[in-house]
């Protein structure tokens, strides 16, 4: 009787069980995606930008200690350092998802492990094992600048076009504010994302200087301030907005044409630096596979090591000013 009595019930209590899986799984997917998904990391994104380009106001301020890092004690000490805001601001224009914390860790890790194994498992002397620790330290910062760099290249790539598409914007009849939405829309990142930001502090209540203030310091490039001049000059004096950005793009394409040419035309130098670097250390590796005996002094001579401490600090330095002669700003 029992078992029969139970028997209609575990179709339903199956039934149950399988509704309350689905809900349970449905509930912890809406909790991700709210906290973690695609649209909470747009907003945490535009909030970080917000506030790396903050003018110091309260609500900056409270941003802009959110973004130092996630242990308060951290963040505590980071809101003394002087340049731990423009790190953050490196950080933003580096499109890298980073905190200025987890930055500074990353940098102390490699710098310990470097003077460590120097010192400890090479039993090389203190020196070296600062100079070691001090390179490795250098490695995220370096990887920042580089990804900085890239990005704002591309953006600076980008512009002319952008400006084209605004200038046909304003000539069809449009806003000033459509026209920034329409580079939003249609053209490709990074510039996309810098103009869909200003479109929206303006759409939020930002004044258009504030917005193009921004702009200009999340995006540091000469190019794009004149473009935020010229918008403040055309605002506050009047005149023909439409023309103003065709000759700046005009220019800007010129100029690029101009540093790209120069660029072959130095090609030569870049490969004797690059030739002038790697020769020593690729005619001593040969020499140390083929005639060993020739080299061992100066790995186990101590005067052998002075001479390639001396050696490599030399040639670091001929690679800075090999760098700094052949690198020609236009």
């Amino acid at each position: 009787m029992l078992s029969h009595a139970n028997g209609p019930l575990s179709p339903l209590l199956s039934v149950l069980v399988f509704i309350a899986v689905v809900l349970l799984l449905e509930g912890l997917y809406l909790i991700w995606k709210t906290y973690k998904g695609p649209q909470a990391k747009k907003i945490e994104q535009r909030l970080n930008a917000m506030s790396a380009a903050g003018d110091g106001s309260a609500q900056s301020h409270l941003l802009r200690e959110r973004m130092m890092s996630e242990l308060p004690p951290f963040q505590r000490l980071l809101l003394r350092l002087p340049r731990a805001h423009q790190l953050d601001r490196y950080l933003l224009q580096a499109n890298l998802n980073w905190t200025v914390a987890r930055l500074l860790l990353a940098c102390a890790a490699l710098g310990a492990a470097g003077f460590l194994l120097v010192t400890s498992v090479l039993h090389q002397p203190f020196l070296a094992g600062a100079l070691a620790a001090g390179m490795l330290a250098w490695l995220p910062l370096a990887y920042v600048q580089r990804r900085r760099r890239r990005r704002l290249t591309r953006l600076e790539r980008q512009l002319p076009d952008a400006l084209d598409l605004l200038a046909r914007a304003l000539r069809a009849g449009h806003a000033f504010g459509a026209g920034l939405q329409m580079i939003g829309e249609e053209m490709p990142d990074p510039i996309a994302g810098e103009f869909r930001l200003v479109h929206d502090e303006i759409n939020f209540g930002v004044s258009l200087e504030q917005a193009l203030g921004n702009l200009s310091v999340r995006a540091p490039i000469t190019d794009l301030r004149y473009f935020v001049v010229a918008v403040l000059i055309q605002r506050d004096s009047g005149g023909n907005l439409t023309e103003v950005l065709g000759n700046l793009s005009r220019l800007i394409r010129q100029r690029l044409k101009l540093f790209w040419h120069v660029r072959v035309l130095s090609a030569e130098g870049r490969m004797s630096a690059w030739l002038l670097s790697l020769l020593p250390f690729a005619i001593g590796g040969l020499m140390s596979v083929f005639n060993p005996e020739f080299m061992a002094p100066l790995w186990n001579d101590p005067l052998g090591q002075n001479l390639v401490r001396g050696m490599l600090v030399s040639m670091a330095f001929g690679v800075l000013l090999l760098r700094h002669i052949i690198r020609i700003r236009i």
